[in-house]
Order: structure tokens, then C-alpha cells, then sequence
């Protein structure tokens, strides 16, 4: 499908599928969204306590939340180690109209051309605090093979209206198994069935306050 570059509210951009509603951040602000849930919410409490810690996103996307990290690694010195998977990577004239490196002011070298020129499909070490494997996979895919443990899931799909077979209980069952135990899961999405299906897997689940436009997201912490 057609992809266009869209001005969020904070003043940075996200990605549109043309002819739809449909986008990869929130239109109140893509960074703002981001740095609360996946951020505020997930990395933060975490990054003190796991040396490396061992990150997963679901859905690559623009490679903001990536970004974000990248930065909050460096910045506290603290080891990361992030793999996220992507079916539909971006081409490089999309990235390049992002505006993400200019209002992060980001580093040459750390900045988001580094992330998504980073090869795949093999663990690509962008800084001493970080490094990033990327797989050009599904979800299904990936976690059909052997990954490692992580402490931490950004759970970034797309609504459960448009892809509801990742936000399925199956699923969810397959994502906690390869999460150690304590490992947190933060997702902008906190609709009853999906809370439900994270405690029946034995998650612990906290409604948060969400960012501007998003009235609760999900911190899930696995039993």
C-alpha cells in the first residue's frame, strides 16, 4: 500500500497509508507518544536493572522508538540489545524525510540513517551501548525460530482491527514465553481482551495514563 509522509501535532512526522486513516504513530505527536509509552513507561524503569538489557520490538516501523533508545543508552552508559522484526521496511527517500534526526538532534553515525541502514539479519553493534538485529520477517516467523530472552517487548503493531492476528491470545502466549520472568511488556493499546489475555498468561497489568489523545496504555509485567 501507499505510504506518505504526515506532520503530527508535537511537530514531528509519522507515516500514512494513503487512502486510509490508518498511521504509524499517534496524529497527536509521533515522538510525544513514543517517548511515553515505550520510553517513560517501558525503558526507563528497566535500563538500570539488566546489564545488557535485552529489548524486542514488534514492528520497526520508522525506527523511532529504536531511535529513542539508541539515545537513552547512551546517555545513561547503559548496554542494550535490540532486535525488532519488519515486514514492510521503509525506502531510503522515505526515511530521509523524517524529520526525527533534526528534532532529537541526533549524533552522525547514531541517528536514524544508522539504524535503518544498519544490514539485516545480523547483529549490527551501532555504538558500545547498542546493538540492533533486524529481521525482515513476520511475528509468526520470528518467534517460530529460537530468539533469545528479553526483559523487555515494545508491542507496536498496528490496531488489533487491522492486524488482529498479532494481537491474538496465541500469540501473546508465544511473545511471554520469550520473556524473562519479571520481563515488561508496554503497548499503546489497552482494550479488555487484550488485557485479559495478558493476565491469563499470567501478566500483571497496569492501565497508565496515556499520552495527549490516548486516554490509557498497558504496562504488563510476566509472573
Amino acid at each position: 500500500m501507499e505510504r506518505h509522509i504526515q506532520l503530527t501535532d508535537d511537530g514531528s512526522h509519522t507515516i500514512g497509508l494513503t487512502g486510509t486513516n490508518v498511521t504509524y504513530h499517534s496524529t497527536h505527536g509521533a515522538i510525544q507518544e513514543s517517548v511515553h509509552i515505550y520510553i517513560n513507561a517501558g525503558l526507563r524503569p528497566l535500563l538500570q536493572q539488566h546489564s545488557p538489557l535485552y529489548i524486542f520490538e514488534m514492528g520497526f516501523g520508522t525506527g523511532l522508538n529504536a531511535l529513542l533508545t539508541l539515545q537513552e543508552a547512551i546517555a545513561q552508559q547503559r548496554p542494550v540489545y535490540y532486535e525488532a522484526v519488519e515486514l514492510y521496511p521503509l525506502s531510503a527517500p522515505e526515511m530521509q524525510a523524517l524529520n526525527y534526526n533534526d528534532l532529537l538532534k541526533t549524533a552522525a553515525g547514531h541517528d536514524l540513517e544508522a539504524l535503518h541502514s544498519a544490514a539485516w539479519e545480523e547483529v549490527v553493534p551501532l555504538h558500545p551501548q547498542f546493538s540492533l538485529l533486524k529481521k525482515k520477517q513476520s511475528l509468526a516467523a520470528y518467534l517460530a525460530a529460537a530468539t533469545p530472552l528479553f526483559h523487555l517487548v515494545y508491542f507496536d503493531a498496528f490496531a488489533p482491527e487491522i492486524q488482529p492476528e498479532l494481537w491474538s491470545a496465541a500469540m501473546f502466549e508465544q511473545v511471554a514465553a520469550r520473556m524473562h520472568p519479571g520481563g515488561v511488556l508496554v503497548t499503546y493499546c489497552s482494550k479488555s481482551a487484550v488485557r485479559k489475555d495478558l493476565q491469563a498468561l499470567g501478566f500483571t497489568v497496569e492501565k497508565l495514563a496515556g499520552p495527549p489523545g490516548k486516554r490509557e496504555i498497558i504496562r504488563a509485567v510476566k509472573g
